[in-house]
């Protein structure tokens, strides 16, 4: 199970969001991280995806720490993001019972 983060902020927010990014704590021992990877797109801004790599036993917990990391960005100008929960197949039909 992934939980898959995409952040989006002006160029004038780049040092803010780097300094706040090197102010995150370390990530519990549950949760992988690869990434953060950047884009940048002329006339809409700077991107950033980061995909976190968790258990599903841990997804509770991993995802109250995820959205606090995310906070931590609140009142950079022009930030937003979103954070989605993605099964791999054999998760997903567990879930519906086949499997």
């Amino acid at each position: 199970m992934v939980i898959i983060g995409i952040l989006s902020y002006p160029p004038e927010s780049v040092k803010e969001m780097a300094k706040r990014f090197l102010e995150q704590p370390p990530l519990p021992a549950y949760i992988t991280m690869k990434g953060p990877y950047f884009s940048s797109e002329a006339g809409v801004g700077n991107k950033a995806i980061v995909i976190y790599e968790l258990d599903q036993t841990k997804i509770l917990e991993a995802s109250q720490f995820i959205t606090t990391r995310f906070t931590k960005y609140y009142g950079v100008p022009g930030f937003t993001y979103s954070a989605n929960t993605w099964l791999e197949a054999k998760e997903g039909l567990k879930a519906i019972g086949i499997g």
